[in-house]
């Protein structure tokens, strides 16, 4: 057993790896021969990056990084908005045109996360999306006391944690 014969061998075992993972790759000529097989894909994984890929890791982390931003939206909102009643003080609200020039000196994205915040019923507002200037005095309300808010929030934040791959890899890597 040679060094020069081990290098060979670990050289047409990657070379092996490499012309099966081109098998599966539409775009490759190693499918001319025999015909593209077909994904077997079920409802639930459709659209959804493969399990312990750097993708899904990366999809993951972007998602706690919103649901921060999330919080942070909240916390302006409670801490620059007015009660909306004396019997419920933890209830606040601020006008649009407001929250516009105070928030966009944090986050240029500010109506992506009203949306996202109002999808997950944290704040309310009226109308599709809000625009600047034509709907600065469109009232924009917590649904929720901002602790409560947190708490929701941080519990998603820990349960994607949890779920995150330790050590993803790359999607050409995994079976």
């Amino acid at each position: 057993d040679s060094p020069l014969s081990s290098k060979v061998a670990l050289f047409n075992q990657t070379a092996q790896s490499h012309r099966e993972s081109q098998l599966s790759n539409p775009f490759s000529d190693a499918q001319a021969s025999r015909g593209m097989a077909r994904l077997q894909i079920s409802k639930e994984e459709y659209g959804k990056p493969k399990a312990g890929s750097l993708t899904e890791y990366r999809g993951k982390k972007a998602n706690i990084q919103v649901y921060q931003e999330m919080l942070e939206l909240c916390q302006v909102i409670d801490t620059d908005g007015v009660p909306v009643s004396k019997k419920n003080p933890d209830i606040k609200m601020i006008y649009f045109g407001e929250l516009f020039n105070i928030y966009t000196h944090i986050n240029d994205k500010l109506v992506g996360l009203l949306l996202r915040a109002r999808k997950h019923d944290l704040i309310q507002f009226e109308g599709e999306c809000l625009f600047q200037r034509r709907d600065d005095h469109v009232p924009v309300y917590l649904t929720k006391p901002v602790s409560q808010i947190r708490e929701i929030l941080v519990g998603k934040q820990t349960e994607i944690r949890r779920s995150l791959s330790p050590n993803p890899q790359p999607t050409n890597m995994l079976p």
